[in-house]
């Protein structure tokens, strides 16, 4: 029996048609059909919907982590404000990925060990269906405002700060728990160190970005063939794949029920957490750097070779980070929104698995509204995750790959002014 087979009959049950539907409420919701999405914004809505779904080959819900007035109303050249004023809320999702769900298993503990630190009793836990975890913080837990803004139009923004604070306050414990983990099984081997992994582990930011989806409460995952469960985080050290075989599953209840700002003191010291940062590294904390190269010349010829990489196409999963490397590139280096799209296009069609234009032009448009910023800098274990980091001789002289780039063009453009003297001075 393949996916769809098993997904058809998975979702007939009544029990996993009311647990996607309660948590579809207010939410963007993306079906896809063994790797081939629908059209967006959809929503799901009533259990008449699943016949149609099912009829159609469904294999998996996608849902979005931002609460809607109306989700039908959404379009990808809406402005910032536009976004805004749709937008009544949003659940923090924390998604911890791994090449080992022992890893994984690590993290989801520690985050959640940090977030009891912080006051906050009510978490949800689900499994990914693969070898991660998503962790939420349901949107009652935020405070109304901070700073005297709405919290619901603080998004991306804010989750984006509480994430990587998080990802720095148990960045210690990961890495001495990754190296003991790894110390009695041998999961690392050759040259890899247990703090490259520890680095791979930590909470994803890049996906935290408007419109974002991430896999629903009970949907199937097209490559394990599990289902996305809810677990309580007293089960994580036991909690085994198979509990999630379709046939085994009984759904519960995925966001809790939470206290009235309850995350308040979460934000409070992310927020100065991130003050502090900031002004401590202006240059390699902010999220909107500035850049001041002046590159003449930004043919692909001086692309850096983890920018080559990438361009030849994503040959697995990835394509998501990978995206969000080549758009601040390209801006960094000064080209066109429509050479940008054009360059994204032709990158897209090298994938092993094209991304969905929708959400590609969704990001394009994102990124095009806000000052552009560099793309990670080398020593951001990143490339290596993507296999896209194969150093050559100029990169030990650089940081960034864009630098890669403004070095090179400066060079051309030196020697092209020696010719030039050169041939004047013979005439």
């Amino acid at each position: 029996m393949d996916i769809s087979d098993k997904a058809g009959f998975y979702y007939s049950r009544k029990d996993i048609q009311k647990a996607l539907l309660e948590f579809s409420k207010k939410r963007e919701i993306a079906f896809n059909f063994s790797g081939r999405f629908g059209k967006r914004p959809d929503i799901l809505e009533y259990e008449n919907d699943f016949k149609s779904l099912i009829e159609k080959g469904i294999t998996s819900f996608h849902c979005s982590e931002e609460l809607w007035s109306n989700p039908l109303e959404l379009k990808t050249e809406l402005s910032k404000e536009e976004l805004n004023s749709l937008r009544i809320g949003w659940d923090l999702i924390i998604d911890i990925d791994s090449k080992f769900l022992d890893y994984s298993k690590i993290a989801a503990k520690l985050i959640i060990d940090a977030l009891k630190f912080h006051n906050i009793k009510n978490i949800g836990l689900k499994y990914s269906g693969n070898k991660g975890f998503h962790i939420a913080i349901p949107w009652n837990a935020f405070p109304s405002e901070v700073n005297n803004e709405k919290t619901e139009k603080l998004f991306p923004e804010l989750p984006r700060i509480i994430s990587q604070y998080l990802s720095y306050f148990i960045k210690e414990k990961l890495i001495n728990e990754i190296s003991r983990l790894t110390q009695e099984n041998k999961y690392v081997r050759g040259e890899e160190k247990a703090g490259d992994f520890a680095e791979k582990v930590m909470p994803d930011i890049i996906l935290v970005s408007p419109r974002h989806l991430f896999r629903a409460p009970y949907s199937l995952n097209e490559k394990s063939g599990f289902a996305s469960i809810v677990i309580r985080p007293d089960q994580i050290d036991d909690f085994n794949p198979g509990w999630a075989k379709p046939e085994r599953v009984i759904p519960k209840k995925f966001l809790p029920e939470a206290e009235k700002d309850e995350a308040k003191e979460l934000v409070i010291q992310a927020l100065d957490w991130h003050k502090k940062i900031k002004k401590e590294n202006p240059d390699e904390n902010s999220e909107k750097k500035k850049t001041s190269f002046v590159i003449k010349d930004a043919s692909p010829d001086f692309y850096p070779p983890c920018i080559k990489l990438i361009m030849s196409g994503m040959k697995e999963d990835g394509r998501k980070r990978a995206l969000f490397i080549l758009i601040n590139f390209f801006r960094s280096i000064n080209l066109s929104e429509q050479e940008i799209k054009s360059r994204i296009d032709e990158w897209n069609k090298a994938n092993y698995q094209p991304l969905r234009e929708g959400y590609i032009t969704s990001q394009l448009s994102w990124q095009f509204k806000h000052k552009a910023m560099l793309p990670p800098n080398c020593i951001n274990p990143r490339y290596n995750d993507l296999c896209a980091c194969k150093p050559d001789f100029f990169c030990k002289k650089i940081k960034n790959p864009v630098n890669y780039t403004a070095i090179r063009s400066m060079a051309k453009e030196r020697d092209s002014k020696k010719e030039f003297k050169s041939k004047k001075r013979k005439n």
